[in-house]
């Protein structure tokens, strides 16, 4: 079953808290929003601009990550 529009953003709002008190890792913080982000597609809602961005930026950012050898940031 589809989240209703409500909970959409119910759950946004409580992934921005997190994201704010830095609660829990920015990997899971990325797989949740990329898992709201689908799911407001699937239901015909608009995606914020703000969210896209930081949906891309949050990407780019584990994609350059993992392009990084072990230790190069020492």
């Amino acid at each position: 079953m589809a989240m209703e529009n409500t909970d959409l953003e119910a759950a946004i709002a409580e992934l921005i808290d997190e994201m704010e008190g830095e609660q829990g890792d920015a990997h899971e913080i990325l797989l949740r929003l990329q898992q709201l982000i689908g799911q407001m597609r699937a239901t015909g809602m608009p995606v914020p601009d703000d969210l896209a961005k930081l949906e891309r930026d949050l990407s780019a950012e584990f994609r350059a990550d993992a392009g990084s050898p072990p230790g190069d940031g020492d």
